[in-house]
């Protein structure tokens, strides 16, 4: 396994993004870094990459969807990642990821992390943003606006992907986990920092969608009942919550429709911990 350390003083790269560079695309690689603020916007398609954190490291962007980057064309949801991660398998420990740019009111969605790697396993790592925080490929098969999806991989034949997170915090508003991949969110907090929606799932019918195990949902000063649990991307997305907690910002019907949809075949579903119904969906994130 090639090894690489990211650091302030004799590690071998100053910048992720040049250590992620020196990686061959086949080449099993392990990136250490050290304690500090990062200021990049990372890109990174490697076969199997392991990124490492060792003290505090935050790796901070603040690029928003209103931003007019060119042509007149505004910067677009699925550009303003601070991370971008493809690739065959991926794993990211103990780091911060933050996209600054603010409120969606103000600035749109503003994505932190953007997953579209085959496997991909996160432990202890933070997620930080307001709209559209974390992004799970692929994207739905069609876009609703014209240059909706204008971004990485837009043009890319659709793939499952799978995501385990352990003991991660997400943080964001409005539609903050979202996506069509597969993931299961185990023992991980999920901080509303405004009134909004949790999920978006857009995932097809017949794949597992978004599970939360053990998973707490909590908000600091934001009103009772503010916060729905699911409003579905596309008509299939499926959400489940397995033995969670809520606070009381969560809405108890959990579960909207998008506005304007034009079917919802969607499933949300809030199961106790040992039910038929959860160990099936579990099993398939442990094979």
């Amino acid at each position: 396994m090639l090894r690489i350390t990211v650091g302030k003083g004799d590690e071998d790269y100053f910048r992720i993004q040049d250590a992620i560079n020196a990686v061959p695309y086949g080449m099993e690689a392990e990136i250490i870094v050290s304690d500090g603020i990062y200021h990049e916007k990372i890109f990174s398609d490697k076969m199997d990459l392991t990124i490492r954190g060792e003290g505090n490291v935050y790796i901070v962007n603040s690029d928003g969807a209103h931003e007019i980057v060119e042509r007149g064309m505004k910067r677009g949801t699925f550009r303003t990642y601070t991370a971008f991660f493809s690739g065959s398998r991926l794993r990211l420990e103990n780091l911060t990821i933050v996209n600054g740019a603010g409120s969606g009111r103000d600035v749109g969605q503003a994505v932190a992390l953007y997953l579209d790697a085959d496997e991909s396993e996160l432990s202890k790592v933070r997620i930080v943003s307001h709209q559209d925080t974390l992004f799970l490929a692929p994207l739905p098969d069609k876009e609703r606006e014209k240059g909706g999806f204008y971004g990485p991989r837009h043009l890319a034949p659709r793939k499952r992907t799978r995501s385990i997170f352990h003991d991660c915090y997400i943080a964001g508003s409005v539609d903050f986990i979202f996506g069509g991949g597969d993931a299961l969110f185990d023992g991980c907090v999920i901080e509303s920092v405004e009134p909004g929606f949790v999920t978006a799932p857009s995932g097809l019918r017949d794949w597992s969608g978004l599970v939360f195990l053990r998973s707490s949902f909590m908000a600091r000063g934001l009103d009772d009942e503010s916060v729905f649990l699911m409003r579905p991307w596309r008509p299939e997305g499926k959400a489940c919550f397995i033995g969670c907690s809520f606070g009381p910002h969560i809405d108890r019907r959990g579960r909207c429709a998008w506005e304007g949809a034009e079917r919802d075949e969607s499933s949300f579903s809030v199961l106790e911990c040992g039910s038929e119904e959860a160990v099936s969906l579990l099993s398939f994130f442990r094979t």
